[in-house]
């Protein structure tokens, strides 16, 4: 279980490096910008003109934290923050029981017009009495904490839900959300004695609740669950818990219908892959296979070549060209390719499936204060690593480089009504000045949490918490053509001075006075009926759109889109039926977006239209020693092109410790592996490699002792005899065998007669035969 919270030491070694900036905010204010910018990430809105100079600590955890926020985006933020504050404990792998906010929700103080001077001076103090308090809970820090809890929790927008999920990222230990999942976990779940419940302060629906009932709510759960009447072991497991429970209900209520998706079938391949050694000719680039394996045993180069043939196809180059440069040249290139988002890579293992990689449903706990509305769990498509890649890919580009639509790297396309269909004074107004008016004005300008039921609130719940900044909105002239297209460039604002239609958010129009009929880049259905509602397009068919309508946005020297290379890693490890589903036609290079037989699919959960695009090149790697190629997926085999990275000993030839010949050695070690068990099981030049720099016996010794003898144990599944065989060992003396046959097993027992029968010979790694030259002398 402890792999699941392994978020834990990060957040908490961040939140005493935050400490460090209480009394230097505008170091942490370059830091945030910094962040933004390194990562490539858009700013979220922390001002309204979002000149930053002063920003609390839960709002800078915030920033990484919200719901419906882009997995790789969260990656690449928590990478940047660990290196900007050294932060030494390793990257969260997860961040399962970690409580989000909406992405509105996400800034603790209001906006620099509405705030209080000491808004944000609360905040500091709330965080530096909540860590005191964690460390040392004296009745001195349980005041400051509470005085310091009450005044932040009174700031606008700050309930009971954002301030308790903060608490709890800086220190998981000692606090706990109260959100609608743990809410209804203790107060109604029946898991927790009754007993216990009934001495819990209530915490009622949209009333703050102050810091002595919450500190009583923290001590009588810590209490029970120190008791052994407990199941559970501290909060982050109540959390966990709360949230499964909550889950469960929700699909005895709403069944997903789950694995609907098509695979090819099997029995309908019937053509095998080409197979081809690493001195095939792939140098004129407009015959590179779009999808090729790199394959071959450990340590022979197979990543590494990855990156020279990656690098070959963005250049367009003969890959032989790119061989023959410096690696850590070509590195550097494949390094800058790689953030400008033409190199993508991800490592296949047995777990892997089509939701990371093409598209699938990802539950979405709401953390509002309303107790109908908070922990409510939704469902909500989630772009897989492969597709958002290829929707990358298919972005038209033009020769002006700086072009800049305000366009996020994953947007959400979204339609609105403008005071309903066709020609009226709103949808003129919006257009005239730049953005998108929605109305339910009863509800008035703070929105409240809104009731299943109640009018607008689907809408609402877009408009406010969903859309983000960088969306693509259209706006709906009627149920199949739209009339505009913008990007969303603003947060949800209040206009009194309109009559009606005051909730507004800015947009940028791209375009205008336009009547294209979006029927079937939308699935094939009429746009819904909501005032606002996400559509099932995809950002390439939106630009391509947008260059049809209007190709003055984009240069007017068209270039054909940069070739992209998707690396897949381990590429045999994964179910490739499983991982593809339908993709695996896709691929086939005569079934490309652009191709004489181009084909395209409905995807089963976002409905979109989908095809895999013509400058999309896939690389995969596989290694022999895990699964032989003559056993992998025939769906595999047959769309890819196969070339064999063999061990190449002519590199290590001017390699010699101590007079061992390095070169010769491993052309020895491979011919005894390849006698005894088979070719695919042989040792990599890559091994000795680090030899170059320091050709020393005790460098050497390192590498057979570490690297080396365990190696052979998998190869060999402990079969001794044979590793010494391998190794010379047979004829050696026993001071210089690298693995000593012993054969006085039976005097090892005090029990000489017993009955019990031992194996006569057992086996032992004589650790001193490494650093002996001659221990060497039968591999040359």
């Amino acid at each position: 279980m402890e792999q699941v919270y392994d978020w834990v030491p990060f957040y908490e070694e961040l939140a005493n490096k935050l400490l460090e900036y209480k009394d230097n905010r505008q170091g942490l204010v370059d830091k945030v910008l910094k962040i933004f910018k390194n990562t490539d990430i858009r700013l979220p809105s922390l001002e309204k003109d979002n000149k930053i100079f002063d920003i609390d600590p839960f709002t800078f955890f915030g920033l990484f934290n919200k719901t419906k926020m882009i997995m790789s985006d969260k990656n690449k933020i928590v990478s940047e923050v660990a290196d900007l504050f050294d932060i030494k404990s390793p990257l969260p792998t997860s961040f399962d029981g970690i409580p989000t906010v909406l992405p509105f929700k996400a800034r603790y103080y209001p906006f620099m017009d509405k705030r209080v001077e000491t808004d944000i001076d609360n905040l500091w103090g709330l965080f530096e009495s909540a860590l005191a308090y964690a460390s040392n809970s004296s009745p001195q820090n349980r005041k400051m904490f509470s005085n310091y809890f009450n005044l932040s929790i009174k700031v606008d927008d700050n309930g009971n839900v954002k301030i308790t999920s903060g608490l709890f990222w800086i220190s998981p230990d000692s606090f706990l959300a109260l959100d609608g999942n743990n809410k209804k976990y203790i107060y109604s779940s029946g898991e927790l004695p009754e007993s216990l419940v009934k001495t819990l302060p209530k915490i009622e629906d949209n009333k703050k609740i102050p810091a002595e009932d919450y500190l009583d709510i923290l001590d009588k759960m810590q209490d029970y669950i120190n008791s052994d009447e407990s199941t559970i072991k501290d909060f982050k497991e109540l959390s966990s818990e709360a949230w499964k429970l909550s889950q469960e209900a929700k699909e005895k209520n709403n069944k997903v219908e789950k694995d609907t998706r098509e695979t090819t079938s099997l029995s309908d391949i019937s053509e095998d892959s080409e197979t081809v050694n690493d001195n095939h000719d792939l140098s004129d680039n407009s015959k590179f296979p779009k999808n090729l394996i790199l394959f071959g045993s450990p340590g022979t180069g197979k990543t590494y070549s990855s990156i020279q043939y990656a690098v070959a196809i963005i250049e367009n180059k003969r890959v032989e060209e790119v061989k023959t440069e410096n690696y850590e040249k070509v590195f550097s290139r494949y390094q800058k390719y790689k953030e400008d988002g033409l190199i993508a890579f991800t490592t296949f293992h047995q777990s892997y499936g089509y939701e990371e990689f093409v598209e699938g449903i990802r539950p979405v706990i709401s953390i509002e204060d309303d107790s109908e509305y908070s922990g409510e769990i939704e469902y909500e498509i989630h772009v897989g690593i492969f597709k958002a890649f290829c929707d990358r890919a298919g972005t038209p580009v033009g020769e002006d480089k700086n072009i800049d639509l305000g366009i996020e790297k994953n947007p959400t396309v979204w339609k609105v009504s403008l005071e309903g269909t066709g020609d009226n004074k709103t949808r003129a107004e919006c257009f005239a000045n730049g953005h998108i008016r929605i109305g339910y004005d009863e509800h008035g300008e703070t929105i409240p949490k809104l009731k299943k039921g109640v009018r607008g609130r689907r809408a609402l719940n877009s408009f406010y918490y969903k859309m983000q900044i960088g969306d693509i909105v259209m706006s709906c002239y009627s149920s199949r053509t739209i009339d505009a297209i913008g990007v969303i460039t603003g947060d949800p604002e209040w206009h009194n001075e309109y009559s009606e239609y005051k909730r507004l958010r800015k947009v940028n129009w791209l375009v205008t006075g336009i009547n294209e009929d979006i029927y079937e880049l939308n699935s094939e259905k009429d746009m819904s009926q909501d005032v606002v509602h996400e559509l099932t397009i995809t950002i390439s068919d939106v630009l391509q759109l947008l260059k049809k309508v209007k190709s003055g946005l984009f240069s007017s020297k068209s270039k054909n889109p940069f070739n992209h290379v998707f690396i897949i890693d381990e590429i045999n490890r994964g179910n490739i039926s499983k991982v593809f589903g339908e993709l695996i036609t896709l691929i086939e290079g005569t079934k490309r977006i652009g191709a004489k037989e181009e084909l395209r699919v409905t995807l089963p959960y976002s409905k979109q239209i989908f095809g895999v695009p013509d400058n999309v090149y896939i690389i995969g790697t596989m290694n022999t020693a895990d699964r032989s190629i003559a056993i992998i997926d025939v769906a595999l085999r047959r769309r890819f092109k196969f070339i064999e990275m063999l061990p190449d000993s002519s590199i290590l030839e001017d390699i010699v410790v101590d007079g061992i010949d390095i070169a010769k050695m491993l052309d020895t070690l491979n011919k005894r592996i390849t006698i005894l068990l088979d070719r695919d099981h042989t040792l990599g030049h890559s091994y000795f490699l680090k030899l170059k720099d320091n050709p020393s016996i005790e460098h050497l010794a390192d590498i057979f002792q570490y690297e080396i003898i365990p190696q052979l144990q998998e190869y060999f599944y402990d079969d001794y005899e044979k590793i010494r065989l391998v190794l010379g060992d047979n004829a050696k003396d026993e001071s210089t065998q690298f693995i000593v046959k012993r054969s006085d097993s039976r005097e090892q027992f005090a029990n000489k007669g017993s009955d019990f029968d031992f194996s006569p010979e057992y086996y032992e790694i004589n650790t001193e035969a490494f650093k002996k030259v001659e221990a060497y002398e039968y591999l040359k």
